[in-house]
């Protein structure tokens, strides 16, 4: 506890007082020691100007009174003068001391009460059931691309973005209007930064809730990074999360809102900065007499919300088709014995109604065709995608669209329910390093080649970026898998000293997931890509860290695309 100034000059002056005693009555006083005294109580705003002068009165009146007696007692038993050496302690009157000590006794109590200090080691209530968290990185990092690749990778998010997209007019071919994905022109030097801060509040044994905010570039939902530059600007700041949980049992968590993902995956299917719109309930219960500890996961996730514009083709208001994520899985950690762990997992995710849908014939004059709504909100790269609308000449009995504009969006060709496998052994290989070995595999069950071609209305509809110019087939398949494995003393970097290092391998076909929700490092992001990643880290003090990444990927189908991306970061949490 430390006192202002203010209160700190009073309590000194208090214990001058005290620390006088009764034997001060007696001694000679210094009308200088009194006087400067009662000054710095008047500078420091414990005494008036006008208590000043009337006190200094007093002691100085008091003090004459106590010099006469104390010679009239000397005189009188014919005690010796005073001897080099001894001490001249001030007087100080009783009724200055009365005062001040009433003055700062009522002053400190004031502030104990405020400050909460009075009572040591407690704090409010409310105090002790909010927790602050957060963390802040600083990266730096290089992308750097192949020569080869291909120079014409569309980028379907910008054109569903900034669409529809003009693909013929007049019978010209509008495609080198399409937005196309930088493959060639090196990133270098770029410095990024991350920062969450997040409050959770235990409202009661029972009932939590949570509140996150985010850097970031832009709303993406799997990245919460943010490019530095832009002329020195401000930088945006997102609502990350905002959820309540609800715990009924010890062995059941309930959660509401927007928060963190609460199934174990991997950034292969989706990234670590992704969050969860919906409602979630995790399990986890140990059995009784057995090292093992049985979880599981049930929740449903609003992916959109929908809503169809007036539909020109039908004089109508458009369809409003939401979009959404659930998802079950079920698992067990075994704990072998002391130096070995086993962790499975299970989980089968069903993502509903967001593959695109072929519109009815739709004129090439109107403004929104009555599909629209199926285009995905966002993309990276990797899914086969087709030409959401049935365009028909704009003037009737006309047998082309030559001579009529065509603007289209895109929508997802496959459809999407996911089987998710995860296995993760953790060791101690020697030496007391710990060792971790994650393999994680997922397959599309809904994936089919036939339905796609159906969907798009004809091969020839599709638009991915592996088909090639006449669209002839689709380069695409339904299964992902990751192999990775970590070695080090303190695999999460929490304390100091810890460091650890890591190497894995990722493989995934365009359709084996959506693309929208993995890792945004790993080729960019998305689907339709192979390679490998290695690094390693340090904890330089508590919950701060260093970390170097490096991946090199490439596609697994179609136009070649190649790029290496170099990351160099420092963590710190709190």
């Amino acid at each position: 506890m430390k006192l202002e100034p203010t209160r700190l000059a009073v309590a000194l002056a208090v214990a001058m007082v005290m620390g006088a005693g009764p034997a001060a009555a007696q001694a000679q006083t210094s009308s200088n020691a009194t006087i400067n005294l009662i000054r710095m109580l008047v500078e420091q705003g414990v005494l008036k100007q006008e208590q000043a002068d009337a006190l200094v009165k007093q002691a100085e009146a008091e003090a004459a009174q106590a010099q006469k007696t104390q010679t009239a007692q000397i005189g009188a038993a014919g005690a010796a003068i005073a001897q080099p050496g001894d001490v001249r302690v001030p007087y100080i009157p009783e009724s200055v001391r009365a005062s001040i000590r009433d003055e700062v006794k009522q002053e400190v109590m004031v502030q104990a009460k405020a400050e909460n200090w009075a009572q040591p080691n407690t704090f409010p209530d409310w105090v002790s059931r909010i927790t602050v968290e957060g963390d802040v990185r600083a990266r730096y990092e290089s992308r750097l691309y192949d020569s080869y690749n291909a120079d014409n990778i569309i980028n379907f998010n910008a054109w569903n973005n900034n669409g529809p997209i003009r693909i013929t007019a007049n019978g010209q071919d509008y495609s080198l209007d399409f937005p196309y994905t930088n493959t060639r022109q090196d990133r270098r030097n770029m410095l990024r930064v991350r920062a969450r801060l997040g409050v959770k509040a235990q409202i009661s044994d029972q009932w939590l809730a949570g509140v996150r905010l985010a850097s970031g570039s832009d709303d993406s939902p799997v990245s919460t990074t943010q490019t530095l530059g832009g002329g020195m600007s401000k930088k945006d700041v997102w609502l990350d999360q905002m959820y309540i949980g609800y715990r009924p049992r010890e062995w059941v968590n309930i959660t509401a809102g927007r928060a963190a993902n609460p199934f174990l995956s991997t950034d292969m299917l989706y990234s670590n900065d992704l969050n969860f719109d919906g409602v979630s309930a995790v399990f986890k219960q140990a059995l009784a007499d057995r090292p093992v500890t049985m979880f599981g996961t049930l929740g449903a996730f609003a992916l959109e919300q929908t809503f169809g514009k007036w539909s020109d083709s039908s004089w109508s208001e458009g369809e409003t088709e939401n979009k959404w994520l659930f998802g079950a899985q079920v698992g067990a950690k075994w704990e072998i014995n002391k130096r070995n762990a086993l962790t499975g997992s299970l989980a089968y995710y069903r993502f509903d109604n967001i593959s695109g849908q072929r519109s009815s014939p739709c004129r090439t004059d109107y403004a929104v065709c009555d599909t629209d709504w199926s285009r995905p909100a966002f993309m990276q790269q990797g899914n086969t995608a087709f030409l959401l609308r049935n365009l028909v000449p704009a003037i009737p009995g006309d047998p082309t669209n030559a001579a009529n504009d065509q603007y289209q969006y895109v929508g997802l060709a496959s459809k999407f329910n996911l089987l998710d496998v995860n296995l993760i052994w953790d060791t101690e290989a020697f030496d007391g390093l710990g060792l971790r070995l994650h393999g994680n595999y997922v397959r599309n069950l809904a994936y089919d080649e036939g339905e796609m071609r159906s969907r798009a209305g004809g091969v020839g509809n599709v638009v991915n970026n592996r088909a090639g110019a006449n669209g002839a087939s689709i380069e695409s398949g339904p299964n992902a898998w990751m192999l990775q494995a970590a070695l080090g003393r303190g695999l999460d970097l929490r304390n100091k000293g810890d460091w650890m290092v890591f190497a894995g391998y990722k493989y995934i076909e365009p359709d084996a997931m959506p693309d929208g929700y993995n890792d945004s490092t790993f080729h960019l992001g998305g689907t339709n890509a192979r390679g490998y990643f290695l690094g390693g880290g340090y904890a330089f003090d508590d919950n701060v860290y260093g970390l170097l990444r490096w991946t090199s990927s490439k596609e697994v189908y179609g136009a070649p695309y190649a790029v290496d991306i170099v990351q160099a970061e420092i963590n710190a949490r709190f």
